[in-house]
C-alpha cells in the first residue's frame, strides 16, 4: 500500500474556503496586519478544516529568521543511551549545532527513546538530521510524510518499493570500516574471528555482514555470526558472545561494531575464563566513551564525525533552500585507533 500523503492544502485553498485573499490568510494566521476578529476566526476555521499548516520554511526565508532543525538517532535507548549517550550522538550534535548556527539554523536534540521512536508530532521543525535510519524507521517515515527536508548520517536502509523515497545522506562507508577492523584482527594474529551485529534492518549492519562473510570466505573460515536485538543492549552482546564461545571454544577474536554489544562481549570473555587480548581480541567501531574507558581499552575506529556533521548540515541547508541536486555525499575515510584489546600476540 502506498504511503504517499494526500496533497497538502495551500494558502490559496484556505483563502477560497474563507472567502478572503491569500494576504489576509497570511496576516490572520501570523498575527500581522489589521484583520478583524470575525475574519480571523473564519480563516482559522477554514485552515483547521483543510488541515492547512503554514510553510515555516518559506516564512523564515522571507523574514530572515532561523530555521529549526532536529537531530535524532533511530537507535533505541539500550544502544544509544547510557555511556553511548555521551558519544556518537553528542559528538555529532556538538559540531552540528555550531555549523547550523553559522547558517541561521537552530538545532534541537531529540534524546534516544526506549523504543527508538521520537514523538515527532511535538516538535515544530523545518528539517531533520537522522542518524543511521533503519528500514521502516517511524521517525524518518513521519518526517517524509510531512514533506520536510531530511538528511541521513549513514546510508539509509533500502525501503520497500512502495515506501518513501531514500533521503539524501552522508555515506560513512560501513563496509569499508568493517573490513578495516577485520583486517586488523587478522594482522594481529587472529584466525577464528566471530562477529556480533544488530538484527535491525540497518544499512551499517547489512554492509558489515557482507564484509564479514567475504572476509571469512577468503580465509576458508565458516562465518560465526550472531544477530542481536538492539533493545537488549550490553546484555544482548554478552549473551551472544557466551553462546558463540560455548559453541566454538577456539574463537580468538570478536568484531563487534556496536559499542554497547562490545562492552557485553568483553564481560562474556572474562566470564568464560579467557583473557583479553591474550586469548580473545575484541574490537568495535565507534571510538567513544565505551571504547576508551573499557578495561582493557577497545580498539576502535575514528569516523571523523566532526567532518561528517559539517557535511550533513551543509547538505540539509542546500535542501532547505530548495537545492536538491546533491543526494549523496562521501564522508571521510575511517582511521583505525589500535588499543590494548587487540594487542599483537607475542
Amino acid at each position: 500500500m502506498s504511503t504517499n500523503p494526500s496533497p497538502r492544502a495551500n494558502i490559496k485553498d484556505v483563502a477560497r474556503e474563507a472567502g478572503v485573499s491569500p494576504t489576509t490568510v497570511s496576516h490572520a494566521l501570523n498575527a500581522r496586519g489589521q484583520v478583524d476578529a470575525e475574519t480571523r476566526a473564519r480563516v482559522e476555521q477554514a485552515a483547521l478544516k483543510l488541515g492547512y499548516r503554514p510553510n515555516r520554511n518559506a516564512q523564515r526565508l522571507r523574514t530572515g529568521e532561523a530555521h529549526m532543525i532536529v537531530l535524532l538517532s533511530s537507535m533505541p535507548f539500550a544502544v544509544a543511551g547510557g555511556p553511548s549517550r555521551l558519544g556518537f550522538l553528542m559528538e555529532v550534535a556538538a559540531v552540528a549545532a555550531a555549523a547550523a548556527l553559522d547558517r541561521r539554523l537552530a538545532l534541537v536534540l531529540a534524546p534516544p527513546m526506549e523504543t527508538g521512536r521520537v514523538p515527532m508530532e511535538l516538535l515544530d521543525v523545518d528539517g531533520a538530521l537522522v542518524i543511521e535510519p533503519s528500514a521502516g524507521d517511524p521517525n524518518l517515515a513521519y518526517l517524509l510524510r510531512r514533506g520536510l527536508p531530511v538528511v541521513a548520517i549513514g546510508k539509509p536502509a533500502e525501503e520497500a518499493a512502495d515506501g518513501p523515497a531514500m533521503p539524501p545522506y552522508v555515506d560513512i562507508h560501513s563496509g569499508q570500516t568493517t573490513r578495516l577492523l577485520l583486517e586488523h584482527l587478522h594482522d594481529q594474529g587472529a584466525r577464528k574471528v566471530a562477529m556480533i551485529l544488530g538484527s535491525a534492518a540497518r544499512n551499517s549492519y547489512v554492509e558489515g555482514q557482507v564484509a564479514y562473510q567475504a572476509f571469512a570466505a577468503a580465509r576458508g573460515q565458516a562465518p560465526l555470526l550472531s544477530l542481536v536485538d538492539e533493545a537488549e543492549g550490553e546484555n544482548g552482546g554478552r549473551q551472544a558472545a557466551l553462546a558463540l564461545l560455548a559453541a566454538h571454544p577456539d574463537i580468538d577474536a570478536f568484531c563487534v561494531p556496536v559499542d554497547a554489544f562490545a562492552s557485553g562481549a568483553v564481560t562474556a570473555v572474562r566470564e568464560s575464563g579467557r583473557r583479553i587480548p591474550e586469548d580473545v581480541m575484541v574490537v568495535t567501531r565507534y571510538d567513544g566513551l565505551r571504547a576508551r574507558t573499557c578495561v582493557p581499552s577497545l580498539t576502535a575506529v575514528d569516523l571523523h564525525l566532526d567532518e561528517v556533521a559539517q557535511q550533513a548540515i551543509a547538505l540539509l541547508f542546500d535542501h532547505l533552500r530548495g537545492d536538491t541536486s546533491r543526494r549523496r555525499v562521501d564522508g571521510p575515510a575511517a582511521q583505525l585507533v589500535p588499543r590494548l584489546s587487540s594487542a599483537r600476540r607475542g
